[in-house]
């Protein structure tokens, strides 16, 4: 019998700041993978990593000022850096976890570059806060620069762009490895945002929305499902208020109603619901699940979770 295929996305619950505590994070997650690997599904793994990217940023930002021979890190290279020491502690500790359980399966993480529309209108309305907080002047240097700033009460902060994934560059690879029946890790943070200028890929001064990524490497891989880990067993409406209301199922159709009706939070669960749509409304027979790092074995076998269907 063919495996089913599917893109888990993790979120920021699976990792921490500090190394220490990321070690100690990521042994779950490798848990909820390695119960996965059991249950015979293929498996591309993509992550969350808005935190560590800011905290590469503010660190070479600050390196930069204080050793002036030095330039800044530009937020491609930091979001590479993301990519590689959190695939780096996270594909270490799936294969201490599968070889465990008794289970040999290579596990590989993938420097992945993620196109993007130079005319997308996510450029000239920048939402995500990153890196250090600045005084007045530095702001005033980081506007002088091109780049946005946004007052804050301990100072201001850089802001940068979320345009939407187009096309993933690396895609062939994971397709390889998922084919292969190994285990691949991929487009971490959303990817590196990238824009094509003729056969030069050049990085862009932006931050992606990882689900997004997540929907659009599942459509690529021809995966089945699309599993969402994150800090809440199932998604909700009226979240956090006195009429809130867990999800069990639900269609693409009522998930727009409710997006419309702004039930979801921007940066949080929303994006989640957004690249569920887009996935399972591509094919049918597809299927998205979100809930937490605990119950994903159950989820994917149907006895918890939020489904999200076509109809």
């Amino acid at each position: 019998m063919d495996k089913k295929r599917i893109v888990v996305a993790l979120g920021r619950s699976a990792f921490g700041i500090l190394f220490p505590d990321q070690k100690k994070a990521v042994a779950k997650a490798a848990s909820a993978i390695a119960d996965l690997v059991e249950e015979k599904y293929q498996i591309a793994i993509t992550f969350s990593n808005g935190p560590q990217v800011g905290m590469l940023h503010t660190a070479m930002t600050e390196f930069a000022r204080l050793s002036p021979e030095y330039t800044v890190a530009p937020m491609s290279v930091c979001g590479a850096l993301s990519q590689g020491y959190i695939g780096y502690d996270l594909q270490n500790a799936i294969r201490t976890e599968l070889l465990d359980r008794g289970i040999f399966k290579p596990v590989s993480t993938i420097i992945t570059q993620v196109r993007v529309d130079p005319f997308d209108e996510a450029f000239s309305e920048p939402t995500k806060v990153i890196g250090r907080y600045m005084d007045e002047d530095e702001a005033r240097a980081e506007t002088a620069k091109g780049n946005y700033v946004v007052k804050k009460e301990k100072g201001y902060r850089r802001i940068v762009a979320a345009p939407k994934p187009i096309d993933i560059y690396e895609i062939d690879a994971v397709r390889a490895l998922l084919d292969a029946d190994q285990l691949v890790i991929a487009g971490g943070g959303g990817g590196i945002p990238v824009l094509q200028q003729g056969t030069r890929l050049k990085g862009a001064s932006a931050v992606i929305e990882k689900d997004l990524t997540a929907a659009r490497m599942a459509d690529m891989t021809d995966a089945d499902g699309l599993l969402f880990l994150t800090g809440t067993e199932k998604a909700a409406i009226h979240y956090g208020q006195p009429g809130e209301t867990v999800i069990d199922r639900l269609s693409a159709a009522q998930a727009r109603i409710y997006m419309e009706e702004g039930q979801f939070e921007a940066g949080s669960m929303l994006p989640k619901i957004e690249a569920s749509v887009e996935f399972v409304s591509s094919r049918p027979g597809r299927r998205a699940v979100i809930t937490d790092l605990a119950h994903a074995r159950e989820a994917m076998a149907g006895k918890t979770g939020t489904l999200i269907t076509a109809e």
